[in-house]
């Protein structure tokens, strides 16, 4: 099941692109802003939002670590910021000033790829911000890109059909038309399909267009015929063009946004629809699955992003690792705990974690003493976050099976001080009172709220105490 849980509606005009980070969701619009949101709480981050483009914002993409934020514009420039403050590092011209339709940083964030509607491909290298490659494709406009995986190769896609693959080296390697009226948006998995029968590993892309279709792509290199591409499959359903299409972290899950309004969410092995998702309004523009949570961002040309949660007891899209075949955290292996820390926003610790071989059962057995004399973290702010977070890891263990009645709307936890809000629905009393000191709409509708009252749900509050005590028995 995907459930719509929150709704952001602070564009005043068309919705263009949505992108996760491990903490952030950063969105852009028509309106020439760039909104970055956290994940924790769906509020906006102080410094939002960024503005700086003269002209509509068309994509935006968040570096690996997420302390990078990219975006571009019809004012022909792409722009770095920095997303622990929001200043603006560079602004980084196309060549031809032509407008930049797509932005994708390198897996390894060396280079930022920007595509423009005269063709022109641009690679930049983001330490030196030096242009380092650029080349054109032929008779359209750059509307599509993504990266392999290991950063070896990148794909376009452009307004004349066709699919082009390209070194790193910016070479062409490979080209073939594949959507009659044009590539709308394309994404490669980061999963690898292996075939042990002829021993060969495959990249998996998807790619969408004004055809009405989302085809599936197979990728791989042979040493004497080159790069090959590969049609698999077409993924039916929606009834008019398709702008977006990606896939969720684990590679489960294709979900794809249409000018019918609709999105419709597939599974990858079968090609099977699990979920059609019809409450936007016009055309959905942009869809992203979050890496580290069950979160989908959907937004569209009514000017909104919504928020879905999809169902954890199904194979899903951004799965965390615990969630991956029902891995309990104690199985976890020293990789899990690293995609862990990314998630919590704790990336720096991942070289010392792995350094002292912490996997999941050594993860959960740390303590502030463990952390101090044995891993050498000085800080004593560091030290309490990193507990913190554990124990946040150890409680989701037992809440598995949490009610979802018992759960908060706005923060997915279990609720210790239940009230009813004017809405009717009922939240944790302090995760509510700082939703309404921001602004004066329900979590659960988006619409206004007639009054900021909050009533105690001492039946609620009741009736979780009761299921806390038969969990401890």
């Amino acid at each position: 099941m995907a459930t719509l849980i929150h709704t952001l509606a602070d564009h005043s005009d068309d919705v263009n692109y949505c992108a996760f980070s491990s903490s952030c969701l950063a969105t852009c619009s028509l309106d020439k802003t760039v909104r970055v949101y956290s994940l924790s709480t769906f509020s906006e981050l102080p410094y939002s939002p960024l503005e700086g483009h003269a002209y509509a914002v068309h994509c935006c993409c968040f570096s690996p670590s997420g302390r990078q934020l990219a975006s571009c514009s019809t004012d022909g420039t792409a722009a770095l910021w920095d997303t622990r403050d929001g200043r603006r590092l560079a602004v980084l011209p196309q060549p031809g000033a032509s407008p930049v339709r797509v932005c994708r940083f390198s897996p390894d964030a060396t280079y930022l790829l920007a595509g423009a509607a005269d063709g022109s491909v641009v690679l930049w290298n983001v330490r030196s911000l030096k242009l380092y490659r650029s080349g054109r494709v032929k008779g359209g406009s750059l509307m599509a890109c993504a990266f392999s995986p290991n950063g070896n190769f990148f794909v376009t896609g452009s307004s004349s059909g066709d699919l082009t693959i390209w070194d790193d080296k910016m070479r062409c390697l490979y080209n073939e038309k594949t959507h009659d009226l044009g590539v709308t948006c394309c994404d490669i998995s980061s999963h690898l399909v292996s075939d042990s029968e002829n021993g060969l590993n495959y990249f998996q892309l998807a790619s969408c267009g004004q055809d009405n279709k989302i085809k599936l792509w197979l990728i791989w290199f042979a040493d004497f015929l080159g790069v090959q591409l590969k049609y698999k499959c077409t993924l039916n359903g929606h009834s008019a063009p398709v702008l977006a299409c990606a896939f969720s972290c684990d590679g489960q899950m294709i979900v794809s946004g249409s000018v019918d309004k609709c999105v419709i969410i597939y599974e990858t092995s079968t090609g099977n629809t699990l979920h059609t998702l019809s409450q936007h309004t016009r055309y959905v523009t942009t869809c992203a699955f979050a890496p580290h949570s069950p979160l989908l961002a959907t937004g569209s040309m009514d000017k909104t992003v919504h928020i879905w949660q999809l169902d954890l007891r199904q194979p899903c899209a951004g799965d965390t690792v615990e969630n991956e075949s029902k891995v309990a955290v104690e199985d976890w292996s020293e990789d899990d705990v690293s995609a862990w820390l990314c998630s919590q926003d704790l990336a720096d610790f991942v070289g010392l974690f792995k350094m002292n071989n912490i996997d999941g059962k050594e993860l959960l057995n740390l303590t502030k003493e463990s952390l101090a004399n044995e891993l050498k973290i000085e800080s004593l702010g560091l030290r309490s976050k990193v507990l913190q977070k554990i124990e946040e890891l150890r409680m989701t263990m037992v809440s598995v099976s949490v009610p979802d009645e018992f759960l908060c709307p706005i923060t997915r936890e279990l609720m210790n001080d239940p009230v009813i809000a004017t809405d009717g629905y009922s939240y944790e009393r302090e995760a509510m009172e700082n939703w309404i000191s921001n602004r004066r709409s329900s979590p659960m509708t988006n619409l206004p709220l007639h009054s900021l009252m909050l009533t105690p749900n001492r039946t609620l509050k009741m009736a979780i105490s009761r299921w806390l005590e038969t969990q401890q028995k």
